[in-house]
């Protein structure tokens, strides 16, 4: 593969999240020599958004201390850092993007990391809190005080991770969840009913299987309906239903769109000179074939990585194996892979102790895992799926196997 920008051609990157930072990262220091433009409509320079429901939203950590690198190291390599500007347009015929500030900008390659927006429920009002970015934070820091009353709409990894954070500030937390128990779309159900677990010993109010009819909110409270009349009272809520990817740019110059930007293995969007990484792209599932999205840190990750190496034609195809990983109630949750709420469950270790790795079988192949207090496992698991996915059940369950050293047997 060739390179796809002249060494004195200029690359424009939308987003400043982990992956379009870690593109301009990476093209630098793979030897790119020209213009890399860095945009991002927040104010702050490229930080950890992990931590946005964790350190940030516990106050145990500040915006300073997540950055991804210090404000100096942009300028430092050479990288044009537009933050608090957004691209409000793109001419791909003539490989230009308007700014909002009215400027225009040509380039040779165009990489959309435009990440996504919170699906919202409810009035906009100060009482209903999103929670997405460092400018979500601060509001919804000064209701975590002990004896407030918080409703978390979603049970999924945002929903639990702010559970957690505000119970350990002594809120009084309910947790409505629209699936039978959280993160059920993810988890086998044994595994999820451990998270369940982890809610209820924490102190949460959890209620499944709601479908809200109406969040309400006024300057004395918020209260929540559901479909079949139940209700629900708060000082204030937090909405974390999903997300929905920023195709708006890609629509515009006629990318193909299928739940996200399409891209091939090289991150290639449909239209010639742009690439897409990240929250919003659509990418082709080496291991089980057809396409999935992946909303995880890591990913996002090696995706910025990857796609700088395909414009350099430095590359190879994408295949990487995702994981992530989820800090509840004291309990670190590590997931690889593709893990489905159907698949067959092989697990070592003690799921009622809190201590096991959850390997998922889909048609006789390992596609995933999950893992409580086994972060060792879940490296090896990763190898595993890649390159050893159908290593037998006996060898998988068998407590004497070592699962590092038969994934350093699987990758040789």
């Amino acid at each position: 593969m060739t390179s796809s920008v002249p060494a004195d051609g200029r690359i424009v990157v939308v987003g400043t999240g982990v992956a379009g930072a870690t593109a301009a990262q990476t093209l630098r220091s793979e030897g790119f020599s020209g213009s890399i433009v860095l945009v991002g409509e927040e104010s702050e320079i490229p930080y950890r958004r992990t931590a946005v429901s964790k350190g940030l939203l516990s106050g145990k950590s500040d915006i300073t201390r997540v950055a991804l690198k210090p404000a100096a190291h942009w300028p430092d390599i050479d990288v044009e850092l537009l933050t608090g500007t957004t691209v409000v347009d793109v001419d791909a015929a003539a490989r230009t993007v308007t700014l909002s500030d009215g400027e225009h900008l040509g380039y040779d390659v165009l990489v959309l990391a435009t990440g996504g927006r919170p699906r919202t429920l409810g009035p906009d009002h100060p009482r209903i809190h999103h929670l997405r970015a460092y400018r979500d934070v601060p509001a919804l820091y000064e209701r975590l005080a002990a004896g407030e009353r918080l409703l978390v709409v979603g049970g999924g990894l945002i929903g639990s991770e702010v559970a957690s954070t505000a119970r350990d500030h002594s809120c009084a937390v309910t947790v409505l969840e629209a699936q039978t128990r959280p993160l059920a779309r993810l988890l086998p159900e044994a595994v999820g009913s451990v998270v369940t677990e982890l809610h209820k010993s924490a102190g949460v109010d959890l209620y499944t299987e709601v479908t809200l009819s109406t969040l309400e909110a006024d300057d004395t409270g918020i209260v929540a309906v559901a479909a079949d009349g139940r209700r629900w009272a708060a000082d204030a809520a937090v909405v974390a239903i999903g997300m929905d990817p920023a195709i708006e740019l890609a629509e515009r110059i006629g990318a193909r769109i299928d739940g996200g930007v399409v891209v091939d293995e090289w991150f290639r969007t449909s239209v010639d000179g742009v690439y897409a990484i990240g929250d919003v792209a659509t990418i082709p599932h080496a291991a089980l074939g057809g396409w999935y999205r992946c909303e995880h840190w890591n990913s996002a990750l090696d995706h910025g990585a990857a796609v700088a190496r395909s414009i350099l034609g430095t590359g190879a195809p994408f295949g990487a194996v995702p994981w992530s990983w989820s800090q509840q109630f004291g309990s670190n949750i590590q997931v690889a892979g593709w893990p489905g709420a159907d698949d067959e469950l092989l697990v070592r270790g003690d799921l009622d102790g809190r201590d096991f790795t959850a390997l998922c079988r889909r048609d006789g192949r390992l596609v995933g895992a999950v893992s409580i207090g086994r972060p060792k496992d879940i490296r090896a698991v990763r190898v595993l799926i890649e390159h050893a996915p159908f290593t037998t059940d006996r060898v998988l369950l068998d407590p004497e196997t070592d699962l590092t050293a038969l994934s350093a047997a699987a990758r040789q």
